[in-house]
């Protein structure tokens, strides 16, 4: 193999068409397949994302609705149902900490954390969080646990 027979793969190369722009005895000269006028022909062009070629843009079409609070405090959801699947699958004892919540890959280390009082708790347990609901700590507290906010 030498530099002077290097070729591509075979079926590596598409386009084998002329180049464009080379003069008017080459067949695309002139114009060099662009057209006539228009920003599609000039040198520099990029259309703008969303553009629809002057036609007023589907994100300018649609109304704007709603309202997005900046201060929302946003917590990850974990049901007492959930708990007592833990329980039952013995992979929390007593105690339920962010830590054993993370384990189990019920919240991110990063979430604040609400207990939620749907399903039943049967299990005597220490659940720590950053809030709990009224039905939920209830339903601790009965079970004989204790509900400690963080």
């Amino acid at each position: 193999m030498e530099l002077n027979n290097l070729q591509p793969a075979k079926g590596s190369v598409k386009n084998k068409g002329k180049r464009v722009g080379r003069g008017q005895g080459s067949g695309k000269g002139g114009t060099a397949a662009k057209g006539h006028k228009g920003a599609k022909s000039r040198s520099g062009y990029s259309k703008k994302i969303g553009f629809e070629g002057g036609q007023m843009p589907l994100q300018r079409r649609v109304p704007k609705f709603g309202f997005k609070n900046i201060n929302r405090v946003e917590y990850q959801g974990v049901n007492l149902d959930t708990l007592q699947a833990l329980v039952d699958n013995g992979k929390i004892k007593d105690t339920v900490t962010m830590e054993s919540l993370v384990e189990n890959g019920l919240v991110r280390k990063s979430d604040l954390v609400k207990i939620l009082g749907r399903g039943e708790l049967k299990a005597k347990l220490n659940v720590s969080a950053h809030k709990f609901t009224a039905t939920a700590k209830a339903a601790i507290e009965k079970a004989g646990g204790e509900a400690v906010t963080l």
